[in-house]
């Protein structure tokens, strides 16, 4: 079994920054793409960025220039730096991984972390 666990979510002002964390756990063979969504009160999903194995980056334009995803040392875990945060960027987060386990290839989804931006 595979499990995603996010951490790192927070209320912050307007301009601050944040930094979420993702670790996949389980009988994990190898973690392909990894990437972050959220989604904002009474809205759909949405993409926020993502990073596949070999570091190639997408960002959601209305992130592009204040965050980024590095991935960490240990190749199952996954960021999210957030700068200059927007009110606008208040959502639950949510880390996603395709992961290759022992088992299966599957898309695995994290519980999901607050931020909330708010003077």
């Amino acid at each position: 079994q595979v499990k995603l666990v996010e951490s790192g979510g927070g209320l912050v002002q307007p301009g601050g920054s944040l930094r979420l964390s993702c670790a996949a756990s389980g009988s994990i063979l190898r973690t392909n793409a990894m990437g972050w969504y959220r989604r904002a009160p009474g809205k759909q999903r949405e993409l926020v960025a993502t990073i596949t194995a070999s570091g190639i980056t997408t960002y959601a334009d209305s992130v592009k220039g204040r965050f980024t995803i590095p991935r960490g040392n240990a190749k199952n875990t996954v960021f999210l730096q957030m700068n200059s945060l927007k009110p606008e960027d208040t959502a639950v987060y949510y880390c996603n991984a395709d992961v290759l386990s022992t088992t299966a290839r599957g898309d695995y989804w994290g519980q999901g972390t607050q931020v909330t931006v708010s003077s």
